[in-house]
C-alpha cells in the first residue's frame, strides 16, 4: 500500500507535442488566441478537425501511462477551449427544445444505446456498448465500452470513464478545463460509483474499485483503511477498494468537527471485481447501499 499524500495533479504530466495526435498547429493558435473570432476560417477549421479527432476517439485529454501516472494531452484541451473562441452562436433544437450555443450536440452514436434524455455535447466520444440513460455528457469527456450511464448522472467536461464501468442514478464526475494541464476525474474499467456519489478536482477511482452511494471525492480527500488505519494517496480510491463516505474527527479552536474522508472497507480479490452481488452484500454489513 503507498502511504503517499500527494494529490492525483501532483503525479501527473502533460503530453509532449510529439505524443499529441492533434496538429500542432493548435498550439500556435493558443498562443495567439486573445485575437481569434468565428471569422478566421481557418484557425476554425484546424479547431473542428482537432475536437472532431477527440469526438471519434480518435485523441483523448488524458491516458493512463505505463507507469499508472496520468498523462494530460495539453493540445486536445487547448482546441476545446479554442473552439468557444471560434465558433458562431448558433441556435438548434431537439423536437421542443430550443437550444443557442457555440457546440453543437453529439450526431455519431455508433453502436451506443442512448436512451431519450440522454446530453451529449460534440467533442466527447462514446464508444460501442456503452449505454446512456437519460444523463450529461460533456465536451472532452470520454465513456468507455459495455459503460453504463445511469439516470441522471453526469460526466463532467473531459472527464475519463474506462470500460464496463457502472455510474449510477445522479454520480456526479467534475469536468475541468482550465488551465489546459489540469488533471481531470477519471474513473478506470470495472469500476462502480455509487448513487449521488461526487467525484470532482481529479481524483481517481482506480481500476475495479467501488464507491458507496454519496460518498465525496475530491483531489484533497483523505482515504483510510479500516483495518490498519494507514492512509493511501489523497484524492483516490485504491484498486478493487470497497470504499464509503465517512468523517473524521478534527479540533479546531472552536471545538471538535467531523471532516469528511473516505474509508476503505476492503480490497476485493480478482475474481470479484464484476460480482455486483458480493459488493452489495459487503456494504450493507456496514450499513451502506450500493446504489
Amino acid at each position: 500500500m503507498s502511504t503517499s499524500n500527494s494529490s492525483p495533479a501532483t503525479a501527473a504530466g502533460s503530453a509532449s507535442s510529439a505524443a499529441s495526435v492533434i496538429d500542432p498547429v493548435i498550439d500556435e493558435l493558443w498562443e495567439r488566441r486573445g485575437d481569434l473570432t468565428p471569422d478566421d476560417a481557418d484557425a476554425r477549421k484546424s479547431v473542428v478537425a482537432a475536437v472532431d479527432a477527440i469526438d471519434a476517439g480518435e485523441a483523448r485529454v488524458a491516458t493512463i501511462a505505463a507507469d499508472n501516472t496520468i498523462v494530460v494531452d495539453e493540445r486536445a484541451k487547448r482546441a476545446i477551449l479554442l473552439s468557444f473562441k471560434v465558433l458562431d452562436m448558433v441556435e438548434s433544437a431537439a423536437g421542443d427544445f430550443h437550444y443557442h450555443d457555440r457546440v453543437p450536440l453529439k450526431t455519431r452514436f455508433d453502436g451506443v444505446r442512448v436512451v431519450p434524455g440522454a446530453i451529449v455535447r460534440w467533442g466527447a466520444h462514446i464508444a460501442p456498448g456503452a449505454i446512456l440513460m437519460p444523463s450529461y455528457t460533456n465536451i472532452g469527456g470520454f465513456v468507455g465500452a459495455g459503460t453504463l450511464v445511469d439516470t441522471w448522472a453526469t460526466v463532467g467536461s473531459c472527464a475519463q470513464v474506462g470500460e464496463r464501468v457502472h455510474l449510477s442514478g445522479g454520480v456526479g464526475l467534475g469536468g475541468v478545463l482550465e488551465p489546459p494541464n489540469a488533471v481531470p476525474v477519471v474513473v478506470e474499467d470495472d469500476a462502480f460509483v455509487g448513487s449521488r456519489c461526487m467525484v470532482v478536482d481529479g481524483a481517481r477511482v482506480r481500476r475495479g474499485a467501488k464507491l458507496g452511494a454519496g460518498a465525496i471525492l475530491t483531489a484533497s480527500t483523505h482515504v483510510f483503511d479500516a483495518t490498519s488505519g494507514e492512509e493511501y494517496p489523497r484524492g483516490e480510491i485504491p484498486e478493487r477498494a470497497v470504499a464509503v463516505g465517512s468523517t473524521r474527527i478534527r479540533t479546531f479552536p472552536a471545538g471538535d468537527f467531523g471532516m469528511p474522508c473516505i474509508v476503505v472497507l476492503r480490497t476485493l480479490d480478482e475474481g470479484q471485481i464484476h460480482d455486483k452481488l458480493a459488493l452489495n452484500e459487503i456494504l450493507r454489513e456496514h450499513g451502506v447501499a450500493g446504489g
